[in-house]
């Protein structure tokens, strides 16, 4: 299974959009667009699995740069949440720097 990133997704994308715009390039076993929790939102990125990695780099050359409902999209391959500074594990906010007393 080879999972793609699609970026700089308009408002208005969907994952049936996405869907049937990769599905040009092969089977699309996963689609999703990422909403925000609280508004409902998309917040601009999604995710695409197709099973056969050939298909997935055809659809990445192909679809890379590539306008969706009036917006150019961006195709790479997915990485690991730990990988781009995500996930769970991830540091947030301020290093505390010395024994932390003297933050302020």
């Amino acid at each position: 299974m080879t999972r793609l990133f699609v970026g700089n997704l308009p408002p208005e994308a969907r994952a049936d959009d996405l869907r049937t715009l990769f599905a040009t390039y092969g089977p699309v076993s996963f689609a999703s667009v990422v909403m925000d929790r609280s508004t409902g939102e998309s917040k601009g990125f999604g995710f695409i699995e197709m099973a056969a990695p050939a298909h997935a780099l055809a659809a990445l050359r192909g679809l890379n740069g590539t306008e969706l409902k009036g917006s150019s999209i961006t195709v790479s391959p997915a990485r690991a949440r730990g990988e781009n500074g995500g996930g769970e594990n991830s540091q947030r906010g301020w290093a505390v720097i010395g024994d932390g007393r003297n933050r302020w």
